[in-house]
C-alpha cells in the first residue's frame, strides 16, 4: 500500500469537522444528565453489577462519539471535544454554587446518630448489607459506632464516628505529653545556671 494511501486513510475525515465536535459534546451532556437521574450509586460502584454498567457504558457510547470514523484525526477531534466540554463544565461549576448543586446534587445522610435512614437508603437504592460493607471498609464494626454517614454527590462515602479513633486518641495524648515537656524545658531554661 503506498504511503499516501496510508496517510489518507489515517487522517481523512469521513464526517464533517463540526459534527465530530458536536457528537462528544452531546454524548457528554446526556451522560451527565443520566448519571444525575440514576443517582450516586452508579458512581460509588458498590458491587460488580455497577462496575459492569460503567465499563459497558463507555463502549456503548463510543460509536455515538466518533461515528463511522476510525481515523486518527477523528479520534483526536472526538477526544478534544470531550476534554473541551469537560473543561467548560468544570469552570462553570467552579463559579456557580447553584449550578453545582443542580448538576451534582447534594450529599445524602444515610446514618445519623447510629440510626439508618431507611428512606434515604431506598432513594439511593442501597441495601443495608451494602451500607454495612461500606462501614466495615472504614474500620467500624457496626452502625452503632457511626455518628454520621453521607453518600457524597461524587459517589464517595463520608463516615464520622461517635468516638475519636484510636489514632486520634494517641495523637492527642502525644500532643499533651509534648506540651508538658515543653513547659518543663521552659522552666529549666528560666532557672539561673549553677542551681
Amino acid at each position: 500500500m503506498p504511503h499516501s494511501l496510508i496517510f489518507d486513510h489515517m487522517f481523512q475525515l469521513p464526517l464533517p469537522f463540526a459534527e465530530k465536535l458536536l457528537r462528544p459534546v452531546i454524548v457528554y451532556l446526556v451522560l451527565v444528565l443520566l448519571l444525575r437521574l440514576f443517582g450516586k450509586r452508579e458512581l460509588a460502584q458498590l458491587n460488580p453489577f455497577d462496575l459492569v454498567v460503567l465499563l459497558s457504558l463507555s463502549n456503548t457510547v463510543q460509536n455515538a462519539i466518533i461515528g463511522d470514523d476510525n481515523s486518527v484525526t477523528g479520534g483526536v477531534i472526538g477526544a478534544f471535544g470531550l476534554l473541551a466540554i469537560n473543561w467548560l463544565v468544570v469552570r462553570v461549576l467552579f463559579r456557580s454554587r447553584r449550578m453545582t448543586r443542580a448538576l451534582e446534587g447534594r450529599a445524602t445522610v444515610l446514618i445519623h446518630n447510629g440510626q439508618i435512614d431507611r428512606k434515604a437508603l431506598e432513594r439511593e437504592r442501597l441495601t443495608r448489607e451494602e451500607l454495612l460493607a461500606v462501614v466495615h471498609r472504614q474500620g467500624f464494626e457496626g452502625f452503632h459506632q457511626i455518628h454520621r454517614c453521607e453518600l457524597e454527590p461524587n459517589g464517595t462515602f463520608y463516615v464520622e464516628a461517635f468516638d475519636p479513633s484510636v489514632a486520634d486518641k494517641r495523637h492527642k495524648e502525644l500532643m499533651e505529653r509534648l506540651d508538658v515537656l515543653s513547659r518543663e524545658v521552659a522552666t529549666l531554661r528560666a532557672q539561673p545556671s549553677g542551681q
